[in-house]
This record gives structure tokens, sequence and C-alpha cells, in this order.
């Protein structure tokens, strides 16, 4: 049995398209930079988490599957 892969998304890539750091999306999402690069390799995270990086991202929730 291989490895499981971690789930991907695209917040580093639609953080960077904004030229956005880690450090000024997390103080918009109200989270810490610890949580938004564990965000970006993969890690699990609670739904209010995903909501706070979408809408600091200037999207809305219904754009969720653009994301996550």
């Amino acid at each position: 049995m291989s490895p499981r892969k971690p789930a991907h998304n695209r917040v580093q890539t639609l953080r960077e398209d904004q030229l956005l750091s880690k450090a000024e999306l997390a103080r918009r999402a109200g989270v810490s930079v610890l949580t938004i690069d564990r965000v970006e390799k993969g890690a699990a995270c609670r739904l209010d988490t995903k909501r706070k990086i979408i809408l600091a991202l200037g999207l809305t929730v219904q754009d969720k599957d653009r994301v996550f």
C-alpha cells in the first residue's frame, strides 16, 4: 500500500497570484502563519478555518471548490 498523499488545494497559488505573503493572508484570515503553512501543505483544517481563508482571499464561500 502506498502512503496517502495530502489533499491538494489552491491556497498557495491563489495567495501568490494576489502577491500576498503567508503572514498577510494569516492576518486577514485571523489565523496563525503556521495554520496557513499547514493548509498550503495539504493538512486538514476545520471548516471555519477554510471559510476564513476563502474570505481573506477576497472570494465567497460559494468559491470553496475553487480553493479546496
